[in-house]
């Protein structure tokens, strides 16, 4: 989640900012009803258009959906089953103007972006676009992520909204939930690609439980930087981290604040729980591992010392195609790791 600098944080802000390392969560997406050109192509649908999201709601419109306005994450995992969107908010471009990473394979020149920060929205943009449906994640019940509070009201005045589990859930999940979406939206989910990249899914979990199970010694710490804290995500609280643990992968278990989904450790105590395999928050909003070789207590970290750090997908993009490759690197990972806390 991206850096929120703030003097006070909400919770879901905090989750947000780097702290919610073990919380990936950021989904949206904005389509129009055209052949996809990746994953599956969208078909017409005439008549009245229903989805029941995660918040237990029911958006409703007189016809399918096509002025889409999503979070980025959310919009990305749409593009991956021929869905696409008009506009964004969140992390869609980095500083240098390149796609950020929860961008996955959206075309960010052909989307309008309403914000690409904690906190940005731009409504008027938004009316402008005439959206006829707004679709985002969701870490806590009811919280819109990504969609301002003080805001909000005004933004779901506009269109029809639905809000999918980024948290309580786990990726297989959450992944059924935005193909039900894109489903209901035109796209074509039985297509070659789509199929071809479930397979592909199905196979990577296989060799992660059994990876997990050939080191069951082996135990993997969930991390996010920055300059000033060290954030140990717990596993249970976030859809990748749960289903990786449901495989048999080992986590180091934090001391949570009263949040419930992270501890902040100060760098000075960077040191307080072993790990063999330290997964780090790859988040345009966090340090990156070759950011902190000015961190004394980091290199002398056991996984770091034994090249044992590797990159997290902290939001993941909810679509077989983005999840497999996810599940196929801690597979690697594990299945090289040696003992080293």
């Amino acid at each position: 989640m991206p850096k929120v600098r703030t003097t006070s944080l909400s919770r879901r802000g905090l989750l947000a900012a780097g702290g919610a390392v073990g919380l990936g969560a950021v989904l949206a997406a904005c389509g129009d009803e055209k052949k996809g050109s990746g994953s599956g192509s969208s078909s017409e649908k005439s008549g009245p258009w229903t989805f029941k999201d995660d918040r237990g709601l029911t958006a409703k419109a007189k016809s399918t959906p096509k002025n889409i306005v999503a979070f980025t994450g959310v919009a990305a995992a749409l593009h991956d089953y021929g869905i696409e969107v008009k506009g964004v908010f969140g992390p869609t471009k980095t500083k240098d103007g390149k796609a950020d990473v929860q961008a996955g394979d959206l075309d960010i020149s052909k989307v309008e972006i309403l914000g690409n920060v904690w906190g940005e929205f731009n409504v008027e943009k938004y009316a402008a676009l005439g959206p006829e449906l707004l679709v985002t994640a969701m870490w806590e019940k009811d919280a819109l992520w990504y969609v301002p509070d003080e805001s909000k009201d005004k933004i779901l005045k506009l269109a029809p909204s639905v809000a999918l589990w980024a948290a309580q859930t786990t990726i297989p999940k959450a992944i059924q939930r935005h193909e039900d979406l894109a489903a209901s939206l035109g796209a074509d989910v039985k297509a070659a690609k789509i199929t071809a990249a479930k397979a592909r899914f199905e196979k990577a979990a296989a060799r992660l439980r059994a990876a997990a199970k050939s080191k069951p010694n082996i135990k993997v710490m969930i991390g996010s930087a920055s300059q000033d804290l060290f954030y140990v995500s717990l596993a249970k609280t976030s859809a990748d981290t749960l289903y990786f643990q449901e495989l048999g992968v080992k986590f180091v278990e934090p001391k949570v604040n009263a949040a419930g989904f992270f501890e902040e450790l100060s760098w000075e105590n960077v040191d307080k729980y072993d790990a063999d395999v330290i997964m780090m928050d790859n988040r345009s909003s966090a340090l990156q591992p070759d950011a902190l070789t000015s961190k004394p207590t980091w290199a002398q970290l056991p996984a770091v010392k034994a090249g044992q750090v590797i990159p997290r997908t902290t939001e993941p993009i909810y679509s077989y195609d983005k999840c497999a490759p996810i599940l196929e690197d801690l597979a690697k990972a594990i299945e090289d790791a040696k003992k080293a806390g």
